[in-house]
């Protein structure tokens, strides 16, 4: 079928959200901005709202990323064709990784031998040549490192070396800050601030060791950030810092000619504040200003960066758990600092902002948020400022476990443990980029699985989460608005009638996990008269939903909250945790299953679409049946479990919803370990279907129709890992034969080919995709979209979701 063809595959889409963690995020010199998801470091593009790449290398969560040269320096890299980046995980170890501009590839350079013991809090860097530059981690460890790397200026690789290591005591440092002192460009000094509430100061000397000192006091708590200015006026040096105390406050480093000793011993020193010596030089550092406004933490001050002229404007950007951030500038006439420009979430659904970041050129700025979400703000403005929200890439901030293809693969849905399901869509009128365009359920559970109607009538969907409660859930008729919008789709389906669909939105009550319907008349009632219709403004309802069409990719102050849709039904039944759904290709029955540690819990139940009753209670597992999938003429609803067991049921229909009867057909052990996930053969023509397990193997069974057995086809050879996800497709319905996606735990995907004949039973390796394509973490889930035939090649798209926190869309194109 597909053997000795040529196959390509292509990345077309990766949401993913940031770690929620400070100093996580970067914006480099080349315009990119980096960030950890996962144990992933990602990549991506403020002007095109895309995540690039995910580059894989660390085995623990990114705690901390740092471009070389950042956007402080970009002045300095014009013209360089390669930049790199410096990415930190909680297990203490640092990796450098190489991006070329002209050939637009990653490459990991190397990982720092002498890494820290525990997690890595923040690395800082400065660019001292073209070639050189200084960079310095702290970890929790209590440690401090300064590092010099030597950068490739024709080919070659780079050289790290680790200048000095020091202490910070018993307190662990949570930021830093490195410049080239006022005067003396060739001695550097080091800002580090952490849980003791001072600043300490570092100077390095002529062997490039940092000898300390002095300290600054003045916060009243953790210091969460620090960052110099470039040398102002040659011989001042400002340093500006933030506290969980709420404010920030700036000093000034400047050069002196006082004696040290005379200068301890004289009010001076007192009253503007302590002197230190570098070399041959003195400095008087003294707090040039307290800005007061954020009402909580501020976790991240920064600088405006240096134009092409190397002029450095005086601006600070500071962002705050207050949901908020300020543009701080002196005034012309008096000098005194203040607050500029307010800009920030006002939605209730955040909890603030873990740091704010410049672009290069100081005309766009970017938060990152406790929901794992991105904020970006662009100054339209000609004469004066006119901020503006962007469009930003987004997406899940825990562990995604289940992805679904809508009805016809005109979007598809994802839920996670971040407590959401997301919808992802390709938008016309963006060079059918993708991006995500609602998000149906906020929950106060991690969800673990879903399942779409496929049936005719309005869209529908079933999710199970961490409670022992399957809910169904109705399209909006915002959501099926903006679907047209985005997709032209509905246009395809004549038994879909918008205008019959009577709710708007919904509307999530306060105290309960329930998300109500808001009807298109009440909403209208709400606009008119300004207080809304009865019950909106109580305290049970947060009354600050308001679902509309949108015409344009959402931003996430929209998806946070107004693309809710209404809750329908609940399905009570199951006494543990939801763990998994399915829903025959009718549209007419949904299966659930639970956790279970016995027979009588790892029950299946059967439910009936549109009137929701529990219509079947399959038995035949004795632990929790981790994956089931009806196949493709939905007489057979196959099963598989952590007790390594498959169970294949038979369902009859003849006589009517009503007179439903099923059967097991038969019960056999299939792996060694536990069974993680099983396919079916999509082809008309026979009834086949893979099991994959922990056991590291796949097999290939097939139904005996007239014995009502199954038979072991073929065993595909042993692989490296656990396979957790499997999906099969046929490009060709006419062939028994079919492609098998496999899902592995290192977060690696495979395609296998399947060639089934009456003399040859054979599989073949097709395709391995890249690791830099691939997940980072275990893959939970696989799903083929429909696939599109044209003349010359087949082309198909393949949904996956992983540990990682990522949805990825890949297209393989077989020529």
């Amino acid at each position: 079928m597909v053997q000795n063809a040529a196959v390509g595959v292509e990345r077309v889409f990766i949401g993913g959200g940031c770690n929620r963690i400070v100093n996580n995020v970067s914006w480099g010199a080349c315009g990119l901005v980096s960030f950890g998801s996962q144990n992933a470091v990602s990549i991506f593009s403020p002007q095109t709202a895309k995540i690039l790449t995910t580059l894989p290398g660390h085995k623990a969560s990114v705690n901390c990323t740092h471009w070389l040269p950042s956007n402080k320096f970009a002045f300095k890299a014009i013209n360089w064709e390669k930049h790199y980046l410096l990415s930190g995980d909680a297990e203490g170890v640092i990796i450098l990784w190489e991006f070329s501009l002209s050939e637009n590839k990653w490459r990991n350079v190397s990982q720092l031998l002498q890494s820290h013991k525990k997690g890595v809090t923040c690395i800082t860097a400065i660019l001292t040549s073209q070639t050189e530059a200084i960079f310095a981690s702290t970890s929790s460890d209590c440690v401090l490192n300064i590092w010099k790397i030597v950068l490739p200026s024709f080919g070659g690789e780079c050289t790290i070396t680790c200048l000095d290591s020091l202490s910070t005591g018993l307190k662990p440092m949570v930021t830093l800050s490195l410049a080239e002192l006022p005067g003396n460009p060739t001695h550097l000094i080091l800002a580090m601030g952490g849980l003791d509430n001072k600043i300490h100061l570092y100077c390095s000397d002529s062997t490039q060791k940092f000898v300390r000192t002095c300290e600054l006091k003045g916060h009243t708590d953790w210091i969460r950030s620090l960052d110099f200015s470039l040398p102002v006026e040659t011989n001042n040096l400002l340093l500006v810092s933030s506290s969980q105390d709420k404010g920030i406050r700036i000093w000034k480093l400047s050069l002196c000619n006082l004696d040290k000793k005379k200068a301890e011993n004289s009010l001076a020193y007192y009253i503007k504040g302590p002197v230190f010596v570098s070399g041959s030089f003195s400095y008087q550092v003294s707090l040039e200003s307290l800005l007061i406004g954020h009402e909580d933490w501020v976790y991240s001050v920064e600088w405006q960066p240096p134009s092409l002229s190397c002029y450095q404007p005086q601006s600070i950007l500071s962002a705050s758990m207050d949901k908020t951030m300020m543009i701080w500038q002196p005034e012309r006439t008096t000098g005194i600092w203040v607050n500029v420009v307010t800009v920030g979430e006002l939605s209730h659904s955040a909890l603030g902002f873990y740091g704010g970041h410049w672009s290069p050129n100081g005309d766009s700025i970017l938060a990152h948020g406790y929901g794992g979400s991105f904020h970006l703000w662009k100054n339209v403005g000609d004469d004066i400022d006119n901020w503006k929200p962007q469009k930003v890439p987004s997406g899940h901030f825990a562990a995604v476990m289940d992805v679904v293809w809508g009805r016809g693969g005109d979007y598809l849905m994802s839920v996670s443990h971040d407590q959401t399901s997301r919808i992802f869509a390709s938008w016309l009128n963006e060079a059918n980029t993708w991006h995500e365009i609602a998000r149906p359920q906020v929950h106060g559970h991690d969800i673990n699985c879903l399942t779409i109607i496929k049936g005719k009538g309005n869209y529908k969907f079933v999710s199970g989460a961490d409670e022992k409660v399957a809910r169904v859930f109705e399209a909006p008729l915002s959501f099926l608005k903006t679907l047209s919008h985005a997709t032209s789709c509905l246009h395809d389906f004549e038994d879909l009638h918008v205008d019959d669909v009577q709710a708007l939105g919904a509307n999530m009550s306060a105290l309960g996990l329930s998300q109500k319907p808001i009807y298109a008349q009440a909403s209208s009632e709400r606009t008119t008269d300004g207080i809304g219709n009865e019950g909106f403004d109580t305290m049970e309802t947060i009354p600050d939903a308001i679902p509309s069409v949108l015409t344009e990719p959402p931003i996430e102050e929209q998806l946070a909250w107004h693309t809710l849709w209404p809750e329908s039904h609940k399905l009570y039944g199951h006494g543990n945790e939801i763990f998994s759904l399915c829903c025959d290709h009718q549209g007419k029955l949904v299966a659930s299953s639970c956790k279970a540690q016995s027979a009588s819990v790892a029950e299946i139940w059967l439910w009936e679409v549109g009137s929701w009753k529990a219509v079947g209670r399959l038995q035949s597992h004795t632990l929790t049946v981790t994956r089931m999938e009806f196949s493709h003429d939905d007489k057979y609803l196959l099963a598989v479990s952590r007790d390594r067991h498959l169970s294949l049921f038979s369902i009859d229909r003849t006589g009517g919803m009503d007179g439903i009867s099923y059967k097991l057909v038969t019960r056999q052990e299939a792996h060694k370990r536990i069974v993680w996930a099983c396919s079916w053969n999509p082809s008309p023509f026979t009834h086949q279907f893979a099991t994959g397990s922990r056991d590291k193997t796949v097999k290939i069974w097939e139904v005996n129709k007239s014995s009502s057995t199954i038979q072991l086809l073929i065993t595909l050879p042993t692989f490296k890992t656990s396979v957790t996800s499997l999906s099969w497709t046929t490009p060709n319905p006419v062939d028994n034969n079919g492609i098998i996606a496999v899902g592995m735990e290192s977060g690696l995907i495979e395609l296998w080919n399947l060639c089934f004949t009456k003399n040859q039973k054979d599989s073949s390796l097709v395709i391995q995709f890249d690791p830099f394509m691939c997940h980072v973490s275990s893959v939970n889930r696989l799903a083929w979209r429909d696939v599109e035939k044209k003349d010359d090649c087949e082309s198909m798209e393949l949904a996956s979701c992983g540990a990682d926190h990522c949805v990825r869309i890949f297209k393989v194109t077989l020529v």
